[in-house]
């Protein structure tokens, strides 16, 4: 366990020295969302229907900025290789990584969804419901994304090909999250979609540490 949270406060410490990454998924997304209003209208009505699935969208791109240098910070320094021959196994390498980048890109999401749920006029009511969902959502999203970046470490022009290997994969955690709030917003329970976000964060936590894994062993031979 010393290992596993050494490896998680070496990735955070590393991405918070190197702050660029964060504070570019951070304004991406808050541009992103800020635009929109100005590109569809500021009708109350327009902005209350299609608010939610801006949001999510947006946050998904913006999630996906980042996964490039998942793996790659490492292999072009040599310490995925050191990593690799380290005593611990590389699942428990890549859970660990998985989380620091939640904790430095879906949590700061996370956190500047509310606000940014304002430009798009959501309603205060479907607030709690909306980071709620973030919550369940994002780490699904790091989860799923650190497969596609293990498949597609060191391959050429995968900044295109990464999309297309996770984006499809994204598609139920979009559908639920937007329903989360969407349903709350209406007045209905919630809860259907948050159980099916929270099912989906454990399929992927039960298998994707252990798919990612298994790509970088195969990327590396």
């Amino acid at each position: 366990m010393s290992t596993f949270l050494t490896l998680i406060k070496r990735d955070v410490s590393l991405s918070m020295r190197h702050r660029a990454d964060t504070i570019m998924v951070c304004g991406f997304f808050a541009i992103t969302v800020i635009l929109f209003p100005f590109g569809i209208g500021p009708e109350p009505g327009v902005l209350e229907r299609v608010g939610a699935g801006v949001l999510w969208v947006t946050a998904l791109l913006a999630a996906l900025l980042s996964l490039d240098h998942l793996f790659a910070d490492d292999e072009q320094d040599g310490a995925l290789d050191l990593l690799r021959t380290a005593p611990v196994s590389p699942t428990v390498v890549v859970a660990a990584k998985i989380i620091a980048h939640w904790l430095t890109t879906g949590l700061p999401l996370t956190l500047l969804a509310p606000i940014l749920g304002v430009t798009l006029q959501i309603p205060a009511s479907s607030t709690l419901p909306m980071i709620t969902a973030l919550l369940l959502g994002t780490p699904t999203l790091s989860l799923i994304g650190a497969v596609g970046a293990a498949l597609t470490l060191g391959v050429r022009r995968k900044g295109v090909l990464l999309p297309l290997v996770i984006l499809p994969l994204y598609i139920p955690v979009l559908i639920f999250g937007v329903g989360a709030i969407d349903t709350a917003a209406m007045g209905f329970s919630n809860s259907g979609p948050y159980a099916v976000l929270g099912g989906l964060l454990l399929i992927a936590a039960a298998l994707c540490p252990w798919a990612a894994a298994g790509a970088l062993k195969l990327t590396s031979e």
